[in-house]
């Protein structure tokens, strides 16, 4: 693997929005091709990103409930 390899590697983990920590244990486990654990941490991060996902959805599925109550009312 070479530096830009590693590079594309960095900057889609950092796109993926994890923090400095994880990437460096990452990025030590991918040198000594721990896949297994990387693919832990990935699948651990990926989960965490789902949570705040669901969690943003149930505010905008509260938003969303106003506005049709707002309108229903209004269009009576």
């Amino acid at each position: 693997m070479n530096a830009n390899d590693e590079n594309a590697i960095v900057q889609n983990l950092i796109d993926a929005g994890c923090g400095q920590e994880f990437i460096a244990e990452f990025m030590e486990d991918f040198r000594k091709e721990n896949i297994s654990k990387d693919l832990k941490l990935l699948q651990s991060h990926r989960r965490l990103l789902l949570e705040k996902l669901h969690k943003e959805q149930k505010r905008i599925d509260c938003l969303d409930y106003l506005v049709y109550r707002m309108t229903k009312e209004n269009s009576i």
